[in-house]
């Protein structure tokens, strides 16, 4: 995912104040598929911070929609809480780019539809209702139509960034397995030829490629490590403290 960023918003979300280079807050993981969300808010310093007054924060599902709506900056949601998003890099968005451009011709052929980071997840877990942005996600089932969410998604892509890659590995990685529909899960490194998936068939247990062919079980298909990295120029060097 793209790094997330705090920012002074729009009267849209109640829940927002600003915080000045501030890292961002947000939810740090989901205890087991099923289980109690618990929230967590963080700042640059890695110091915790409580969350704000309930009654100051939190909003409703349709609130949250209707703000995405008319929000030029796109938000997260948990539980009531929303989680603004920053700007991506140059790599992050070539990845992305290069996936969707490799993964369409298939996604075409089995008629599914192939988003990129700007279409809502929702989750649903223990009564808790959850919406991501993942960069790319694949839905093939033809139920799956709400104009502003997918909700069984059977291919799921982060392209990992310093700030949120701990997220996409914790927290994501256990509650995108709470989605029956889920096959694979797959981690995109910027920094190095790295690829991982998660596969439901291996009990998402991770494979790690850097080379030759990718099997999407979900397209039936496969895609190259060089494809997923062919423009990529140069390889960007997390920060220190990123992992």
């Amino acid at each position: 995912m793209a790094k997330l960023a705090l920012t002074t918003q729009e009267s849209i979300f109640p829940s927002f104040c600003a915080l000045p280079k501030y890292r961002t807050p947000r939810a740090a993981s989901l205890i087991a598929a099923a289980r109690l969300l618990h929230l967590r808010l963080t700042c640059h310093e890695d110091r915790a911070m409580p969350p704000l007054p309930a009654a100051n924060t939190s909003i409703s599902v349709d609130e949250y929609l209707d703000g995405e709506l008319r929000s030029e900056i796109r938000h997260e949601y948990i539980d009531g809480q929303v989680y603004a998003m920053g700007g991506a890099s140059r790599s992050h968005g070539l990845i992305v780019n290069a996936l969707a451009f490799a993964l369409t011709p298939a996604a075409r052929q089995k008629h599914c539809q192939l988003f990129t980071s700007d279409m809502k997840l929702r989750l649903n877990i223990a009564d808790k209702v959850v919406f991501y942005y993942p960069d790319l996600l694949l839905s093939c089932a033809p139920d799956d139509r709400q104009p502003y969410f997918c909700s069984r998604p059977c291919l799921i892509v982060e392209v990992l960034s310093d700030s949120t890659e701990r997220i996409d590995r914790r927290e994501k990685l256990l509650a995108y397995q709470t989605l029956p529909s889920l096959q694979e899960y797959v981690l995109v490194a910027q920094s190095a030829r790295r690829v991982e998936i998660y596969r439901r068939a291996n009990d998402w247990k991770a494979e790690y490629f850097d080379s030759g062919e990718i099997r999407l079980d979900c397209l039936e298909s496969s895609v190259s490590v060089d494809a997923i990295y062919a423009d990529v120029e140069s390889f960007e060097v997390p920060a220190p403290d990123s992992i």
